[in-house]
């Protein structure tokens, strides 16, 4: 894909929206950083730094100026940066996209991430009409696994050493929605 996208904001229940990334928060950037497990499963820098910070915000602005995808902030009633939900287009010739998701440590316990992908599901399927979205899920991840079926996918089976995770390749449940779900 060769197109600029436009991120737009979203609105979620639960009181939580979305948005596109902004230079202020790199403080969000900070608090994923120091997380056990997000650093890896996603590009958020590890060790943090603002100078790394900046640039995995400057990441997600390029993912959407090049046709990636969409890089949504997860925002809290207050406006406060939460998390994170990505939909990712690079399958979407064959008729799919996937989503990647993390609610920092502070925030986690209130549902913004289950709310926030329904939000993002809900509209690339009616509004941006792709036919199927997937996301993986490790299997001992209990709290993704809830997440992802509380924002409506179906959990279709496990991918045996699907992902690199650190330094090892893990097994991941692969859950979808389609637009008929909806």
């Amino acid at each position: 894909m060769e197109r600029s996208l436009h991120v737009p904001e979203l609105t979620a229940d639960g009181g939580f929206g979305l948005r596109p990334w902004r230079l202020s928060d790199i403080h969000l950037v900070r608090e994923a950083s120091e997380d056990d497990y997000i650093p890896l499963t996603t590009t958020v820098p590890s060790p943090w730094s603002e100078a790394a910070a900046v640039a995995f915000v400057e990441r997600q602005w390029g993912r959407a100026s090049t046709g990636a995808g969409y890089p949504f902030v997860i925002v809290d009633a207050d406006g406060r940066p939460v998390g994170n939900v990505g939909l990712w287009l690079k399958d979407l010739a064959q008729g799919r996209a996937s989503l990647g998701y993390w609610v920092v440590g502070s925030a986690r316990g209130r549902g913004a991430a289950a709310f926030a992908v329904r939000a993002v599901a809900g509209w690339a399927l009616r509004d941006l009409g792709i036919p199927r979205l997937e996301l993986y899920v490790e299997p001992w991840n209990t709290a993704s696994v809830r997440t992802a079926e509380r924002a409506g996918f179906q959990r279709e089976g496990l991918l045996r050493g699907w992902q690199a995770v650190g330094t090892e390749r893990r097994d991941m449940f692969m859950y979808a929605l389609l637009s008929g779900d909806l």
